[in-house]
């Protein structure tokens, strides 16, 4: 009786006879059989030997004649025998595990040797079929789905290729290093792109910490974190989002490979500014603003730079003399560029940001000014202007109130929150004590009334 024991899925089996010396004769003389032409007598003898081993909990003796069962069917090229025999012994009771991803991992080799495209398909396909639902295999199974979706995307077929690779829980998957972990995540977004399915990657992109991307010094995380911050640019222009491309610029820019090439870092740096530009002003955008307006870099492109200060200067813009200075050089750029309908539509966005920027300086200096006055600074129309400040004041970037009939607009300061609330306190404050006051001139009164009496 032998001592090893086997292992199970953690759980440990006891081995109850080594085969290990059976496997030395009988295998040898089984391959030897297949090179004769003898492939079904050599597999029938293995097969006997795999249920000695298998019914003995031989986990090694096991795993041995598996691979010896699939590579006899290989060397003869008989990819019908192996894709058969692939599922006849992950079928049998009480298979050891172990012995199974063995067999597997061996007939993961076998993909590239394949003579043809069907062939390697349906060999694919019996691995992930005896793969399916099996924990010990995960990793195996998650490679040949990603194999199997690649092939799916040669073809042309987008949809087929995202609905396999849809089918993973990467996340869950406890075996799996945390790289490949994240390369299979970034394929399920990069199909979910190519479908046009925004939403789905959205979902997807939040499983990915981006703290994993913080090891600068390995390179393989950094090409992993370039492939990342390009798909969430692709979803961020997709829905406008002007702030967050700035956001993902930045942090390209973090980047050794990007900040190093002059070049890369220049191409950054600029997409960076020209879309904190055209986001909608906020708390968060001032702040970027200013934060990337200290960043010394910013003084290698300094068209850009005086672009940026544009905006936060207390002044009127004027368009026209925007266009004159930079137009040329911002429809170069593939931010701006007129080929596209993006490109024009970022350039009325642009326009509308010039605008929203003047009426708040407006707002900073006037308390009361007329639309006539205001469209003639604008250089728009009134109605235009009126709409423009109806938004501003909507969304709550200034305070103000028009009076249409007579054409004028009244600025209004506006209160923070916990000043407001302060008011509020004190005005209450006030009222209660008028209320106090006259309940005691009501009291002292009425003491009168009935000492008179």
């Amino acid at each position: 009786m032998a001592e090893a024991p086997a292992t199970d899925s953690g759980r440990i089996v006891k081995m109850e006879v080594d085969y290990s010396s059976n496997c030395d004769t009988k295998i040898p003389e089984c391959k030897k059989l297949a090179q004769q032409g003898k492939i079904h007598d050599a597999l029938d003898h293995l097969l006997a030997l795999e249920k000695l081993t298998r019914t003995g909990a031989d986990m090694i003796s096991t795993s041995r004649v598996l691979i010896a069962i699939v590579e006899i069917c290989f060397e003869a090229k008989n990819w019908g025998a192996l894709n058969e025999h692939i599922v006849l012994l992950s079928k049998r009771r009480s298979q050891l595990k172990q012995a199974v991803t063995k067999m597997v991992q061996e007939c993961c080799t076998y993909i590239d040797k394949t003579p043809n495209r069907e062939t390697m398909i349906k060999l694919i396909e019996t691995l992930r079929t005896v793969t399916e639902g099996k924990i010990y295999v995960e990793v195996e199974r998650a490679r040949l789905t990603h194999r199997l979706a690649k092939l799916k995307e040669e073809d042309g077929d987008i949809t087929g290729a995202n609905s396999i690779m849809l089918e993973l829980q990467v996340e869950t998957y406890g075996s799996m290093a945390k790289r490949e972990k994240v390369s299979l995540i970034l394929e399920q977004m990069r199909l979910c792109i190519a479908k046009l399915d925004f939403v789905r990657t959205q979902i997807i992109a939040k499983k990915i910490n981006v703290k994993f991307f913080d090891d600068e010094n390995d390179e393989e995380t950094q090409v992993l974190k370039l492939k990342y911050y390009d798909l969430m640019m692709e979803l961020a222009k997709h829905e406008g989002w002007h702030l967050a491309l700035c956001r993902h610029n930045r942090a390209v820019l973090e980047t050794p490979a990007v900040k190093e090439d002059v070049k890369k870092r220049h191409t950054a740096l600029s997409r960076a500014v020209l879309y904190l530009v055209l986001a909608p002003h906020e708390p968060e955008q001032a702040d970027m603003t200013h934060r990337l307006l200290a960043d010394k870099l910013l003084d290698e492109i300094p068209t850009y730079k005086e672009l940026l200060r544009l905006f936060v200067n207390p002044e009127l813009i004027k368009w026209s003399g925007l266009c004159e200075i930079y137009e040329k050089d911002l429809r170069a750029t593939e931010v701006f560029t007129a080929s596209s309908e993006d490109g024009r539509k970022r350039w009325e966005d642009l326009k509308n940001r010039v605008v929203e920027h003047n009426i708040r300086i407006m707002a900073k200096y006037y308390t009361k000014i007329t639309l006539q006055r205001m469209s003639e600074l604008l250089d728009l129309a009134v109605e235009e202007t009126e709409a423009c400040l109806c938004k501003l004041i909507e969304t709550g970037v200034i305070s103000a109130r028009t009076d249409r009939p007579a054409g004028v607009v009244r600025f209004t300061g506006t209160q923070e929150p916990a000043a407001l609330l302060d008011a509020w306190s004190a005005s209450l404050s006030q009222l209660m004590g008028l209320v106090n006051n006259t309940t005691h001139l009501i009291h002292q009164e009425e003491m009168l009334a009935v000492a008179h009496s």
